[in-house]
């Protein structure tokens, strides 16, 4: 086992040597803020084949039982075990890859997909959720006779992490999150995802959606090739690379998903590590374009006694943007890490009966439940049957207007969410801000598209040439539908054409 560690270890010192050598350097490398537009000229059919990390890197996999299925394991290094959870959710252990064999000097590095994910076992048993995720977490520790060890949370994977810190901390040496979910349901500034990206390359990215008989390798690939890389990337990532992650690293049962993401509708975190015993170590990058500017500090809110690094030149993935920086502060927070004592975990768990007391009583408030509730099909039906015209005044900001118009306006009750958006723009009236223009301009759009679709079209028109007339020029995403647009630009189109019904793509 030493050897094969010692042999994954000069391997991979002969890939970063070999990297370096490159032309390029650092900081010849794109990225996301050069804002440099390419389209490719053609469609690609065929993904290029490439080998799996794993492979290159000699690992032997393994499969180890959990009770009612079994997930794929792959193992390196010594010292202190540290499981590392993959994002999403769907996603799989590959894009860990090569980058961890960095932490095999001073870590037993513990990779794994998640059941229902890349080559684990597609068995969903009662129903995937992520209570379910946190239980085969644990589980998998004890089929590996593991007594306690730090869990390392990615993204989604963050999320679970922390919902398996509060439900098994006896087992945890350590938490890290990095780029982690928020697990609260709580309001921020807007996401960054689409900031970077050019209107052609919005077009040829729903031209690859509308791609009649795309396998998922095919659309990401081509996708990626095209501007995607710039949601969730700082550089821009060869054809290699985005090869890598279409077929490897998005890979999961058809259902999964969609039980993950109902079962973390209701979750909310809020609170719950006020008096957290166990260190915490959290990093974000920067240019993390999946939230805005202030999402790293709400999320160091709710982890007091955690420690914060933020990366400068990082995206979504600070392991790969910063490799140097990111190994050399985890091999600092692990090897600095104590026992804690059972006593200050007990006082924990003590307090953590009173936290699910508060928690409860949030839950039957109206903003608790939409601020719970999800932007799908599912969930505006539960929010459309929930909500009179006269409880809209129990609504405490205009994205909880803005959903519940959704809501009206996805089962096709047009004149309800008429008369929301309208509401929505009395309030908007009254606050100040920086976003008070672009929060106008979106609450006047929609009600543009319902006074379309209720056949009112001069009062319509009206409303789009008010936002003209504000000049916001602040892209906005509604991912459910599908739509993406430039207010002013937006709302020309929309006096040239009226607005055609879109129908919400989300399930849940």
């Amino acid at each position: 086992m030493k050897n094969q560690t010692t042999i994954k270890l000069c391997f991979l010192i002969l890939f970063l040597t070999s990297y370096s050598c490159k032309p390029t350097t650092e900081n010849d490398r794109e990225t996301v803020l050069d804002g440099i537009v390419h389209i490719e000229p053609e469609i690609i059919y065929d993904v290029p084949e490439v080998d799996r990390w794993c492979d290159r890197l000699g690992f032997e996999g393994m499969r180890v039982n959990i009770g009612d299925c079994e997930l794929y394991v792959e193992i390196e290094g010594y010292g202190i075990p540290m499981v590392l959870v993959n994002g999403g959710p769907g996603g799989t252990h590959h894009y860990f890859h090569p980058h961890f064999t960095r932490a095999a000097g001073f870590a037993e590095v513990i990779y794994y997909d998640q059941r229902g994910c890349g080559l684990s076992d597609y068995e969903p048993g009662d129903g995937y959720t992520i209570h379910q995720a946190a239980d085969d977490l644990d589980n998998l520790r004890h089929a590996l006779d593991i007594d306690q060890w730090v869990v390392v949370g990615y993204s989604y994977g963050g999320l679970l992490a922390q919902l398996y810190a509060i439900e098994f901390p006896e087992n945890l040496a350590g938490l890290v999150l990095v780029s982690s979910a928020l697990g609260m349901p709580v309001e921020l500034k807007p996401t960054r995802q689409y900031d970077y990206i050019s209107d052609e390359e919005r077009e040829r990215m729903q031209k690859i959606n509308e791609m009649p008989g795309f396998t998922r390798e095919q659309r990401i690939f081509n996708r990626y090739l095209n501007g995607d890389w710039k949601r969730q990337n700082f550089y821009r990532p060869g054809k290699e690379r985005i090869a890598e992650l279409a077929r490897y690293e998005w890979i999961h049962d058809s259902e999964f998903r969609t039980g993950i993401i109902e079962s973390m509708r209701g979750l909310d975190l809020e609170g719950a590590f006020n008096r957290f015993p166990i260190p915490t170590l959290i990093i974000e990058g920067k240019w993390d374009l999946t939230w805005n500017t202030d999402k790293p500090e709400v999320f160091r809110s709710n982890h007091p006694n955690a420690e914060m690094i933020l990366f400068e030149r990082s995206g979504h993935s600070p392991f790969a943007d910063e490799p140097e920086k990111f190994f050399r502060e985890l091999q600092r927070f692990v090897e600095s890490l104590t026992d804690i004592s059972e006593e200050k975990i007990a006082v924990w768990k003590e307090y953590l009966d009173e936290w699910r007391v508060e928690v409860a009583k949030r839950a039957m408030s109206l903003n608790y439940m939409l601020r719970t509730s999800g932007w799908g099909k599912k969930s505006s039906e539960r929010i459309s049957q929930a909500v009179t015209l006269d409880a809209l005044t129990e609504l405490a900001s205009p994205v909880q207007f803005l959903r519940v118009g959704f809501a009206f306006y996805d089962v096709g009750e047009y004149q309800k969410a008429l008369a929301t958006f309208k509401e929505m723009e009395n309030v908007i009236e009254n606050i100040s801000g920086e976003n008070r223009d672009h929060e106008l301009s979106t609450c006047l759009i929609w009600q543009g598209h319902m006074l379309d679709l209720l056949g009112r079209r001069q009062e319509a028109i009206k409303a789009y040439e008010r936002v003209i007339k504000l000049g916001s020029k602040i892209t906005m995403t509604h991912s459910q539908y599908n739509l993406t647009y430039e207010p002013v630009k937006y709302a020309d189109e929309r006096i040239r054409k009226p607005f055609d019904r879109l129908e919400n793509i989300v399930h849940y």
